[in-house]
């Protein structure tokens, strides 16, 4: 089942561009950067981890959200025309997002599953800088893809590279 799918019964009518904009919504693709705030949060407490170990436990509650999921939880103003505007996205740049999102969810899922273990201080702070290092630029390119940038197939992350990253820092 694709969670990124929508609903069939959603009308489709066109949304002024200046709406768009002034919502913080990309006019070409129809999608709103303010998306990523939800992966820039668990990015921003990987990279404290070593200087606050107490985030961890806030980090192990992060949970993965769809776009919609996102934004139908947030109190965001425009919210509703952001969700309108995601029915009537750019199909290329929504599955490209989508993508990019599996991605970064496949590794926040494999470094929270992994922080959950009894692991030395050490590895826990390699395993914090490395997963941020490696969700930042999938985040920068869903704001690529947000931005009306398309992405060519080749520059979208391994499917095995999250989990494999988490192996080899826990084989330390």
């Amino acid at each position: 089942m694709n969670v990124h799918a929508l609903p069939a019964h959603e009308p489709v009518r066109p949304i002024d561009p200046a709406r768009l904009a002034e919502a913080n919504i990309n006019p070409a693709t129809g999608l709103a950067s303010d998306y990523l705030n939800h992966f820039n949060e668990a990015i921003m407490m990987l990279e404290i981890l070593s200087s606050m170990p107490d985030c961890i436990d806030d980090l192990i509650e992060w949970q993965p959200m769809s776009y919609r999921e996102h934004f139908l939880t947030s109190s965001q103003k425009h919210r509703e025309l952001v969700l309108a505007a995601y029915g009537q996205a750019e199909p290329e740049a929504r599955r490209q997002l989508d993508d990019i999102v599996d991605s970064l969810n496949a590794i926040l899922l494999a470094t929270r599953a992994a922080l959950e273990l009894n692991i030395s201080p050490e590895v826990l702070t390699a395993l914090a800088k490395e997963a941020a290092s490696n969700a930042k630029p999938l985040v920068a390119r869903a704001g690529a893809v947000i931005n009306g940038l398309t992405l060519s197939s080749s520059t979208s992350s391994p499917t095995g590279a999250p989990q494999a990253t988490v192996d080899a820092l826990l084989e330390r």
